[in-house]
């Protein structure tokens, strides 16, 4: 008798549950992804190789070899996902959704665990919309590359998911975004607290300078095209407090305020896509980008430090065709633009610092039905490494490093 009781109670609760959700709509979706990966050499990346950014300088041992020029390789399903997109009743006259969406990608070198990529609601009243939650970063924006390697062209494509707050405003073919946005999963570099000659990622230079990232961007689309451009301001707090000339600990206010710019393009229609980006960034470490920043000058007295940001210039293109069996080609390219003001030490904090220029050449082959994905991709990486001058910031006496990589991979969508 317990158990038929239980069995009605719950047929009771969902029965209810099923009524009030009756203003509601669910997609659910997901994918299945496996990735193979070769690489002829170590590189700076991160979950263990699957985001893959540029090769690293050579190591010598006693003997000269160099200790970074070994093989690796691995296979992982870390990217599969989940998701839902929800509509909902209207809030006055504005439409309401929502999407959360995951892997298990897990978090630092933690993996095969949950991780959040995508979790927002949405109210848009036609020609205005307003996004509350976790998406891509303003700066990844609706242009971004069409290849296998799960960086997605980063560093020359800025990217990164994160928490913000976006409005956007569209009247015929053209859209205005504003957005206020602060950090999670993707951080900036900076100072390490406890070793000051290190960099170390952390949430706290945005967090205590109380305010978040400001992007402003404009797009025009009509049929296939979409062109745009945007800027970003960037204002951090490396550090709170130092230490003086006496050795005595002194609380300082220090900060690092930067301008960065970007624009895009992109053409699409059934058999071609054709798209590009520009970015002139100052410590956009955030979004997965090289740069970071540098001392200009310190005070004797109390060890206050003021800053100047790492310029980098970096720019991709990618061209895919096809429907069924898709060639395709990427380029990117970035160049160490040095710092505005001459430096007072030679410690750097950010990403890529002793860069001077990256280049990025990858082809790759995908065959595509529904629910089906499969695709070869070959990367050819060079990176140019050198010795800091600190009259400008720039990298001179520079090495090239080379890395080939191959990345397979077998997606099923549903």
């Amino acid at each position: 008798m317990k158990k038929y009781i239980l069995i009605f109670l719950c047929l009771v609760t969902v029965s209810g549950s099923f009524a009030q959700m009756k203003d509601f709509k669910f997609k659910f979706y997901g994918q299945i992804r496996t990735d193979f990966y070769y690489n002829s050499r170590a590189n700076e990346e991160t979950v263990d190789g699957l985001f893959y950014m540029y090769p690293k300088d050579k190591v010598r041992d006693e003997d000269g070899n160099d200790l970074n020029s070994t093989a690796n390789s691995n296979f992982y399903t870390l990217y599969s996902r989940l998701g839902v997109d929800v509509a909902g009743p209207k809030l006055g006259t504005a439409k309401t959704s929502a999407k959360v969406e995951v892997d298990f990608r897990g978090t630092g070198s933690s993996y095969s665990v949950v991780r959040l990529r995508h979790a927002y609601l949405n109210l848009d009243w036609g020609k205005s919309v307003l996004l509350l939650g976790q998406t891509w970063h303003p700066l990844f924006g609706d242009v971004s590359p069409q290849i296998l390697n799960l960086s997605v062209g980063a560093p020359f494509q800025p990217f990164s998911r994160a928490p913000q707050i976006r409005y956007r405003y569209t009247n015929h073919n053209f859209q205005l975004t504003g957005a206020a946005v602060w950090q999670s999963q993707y951080l900036s570099q900076g100072i390490d607290s406890e070793n000051p000659s290190k960099s170390k990622k952390s949430q706290e230079y945005i967090k205590k300078s109380c305010v978040p990232e400001i992007y402003v961007g404009a797009d025009y689309k009509k049929g296939g095209l979409l062109a745009g451009v945007g800027i970003e301001l960037l204002s951090l707090k490396p550090r709170t407090e130092s230490i003086g000339e006496t050795g005595k600990t002194y609380k300082v206010d220090e900060r690092i305020t930067t301008l960065s710019y970007e624009a895009h393009v992109k053409y699409t229609n059934k058999d071609w896509f054709i798209g590009a980006k520009s970015v002139l960034g100052s410590n956009l470490t955030q979004t997965s980008g090289l740069g970071g920043f540098g001392i200009k000058s310190i005070s004797e007295r109390t060890g206050e430090q003021k800053y100047t940001p790492i310029r980098f210039s970096s720019s991709w293109l990618n061209v895919v065709y096809g429907q069924k069996w898709k060639p395709g080609i990427f380029v990117g390219y970035a160049k160490n633009l040095g710092t505005s003001d001459e430096l007072e030490a030679e410690q750097l904090y950010g990403t890529g610092t002793n860069l001077a220029q990256l280049v990025t050449a990858g082809a790759e082959l995908t065959y595509n039905v529904p629910h089906w994905k499969f695709g070869l991709e070959y990367t050819l990486s060079s990176a140019w490494y050198g010795s800091l001058n600190k009259t400008n910031g720039k990298i001179i006496d520079t090495h090239a490093v080379c890395n080939n990589r191959i990345v397979a991979v077998a997606m099923f969508m549903f």
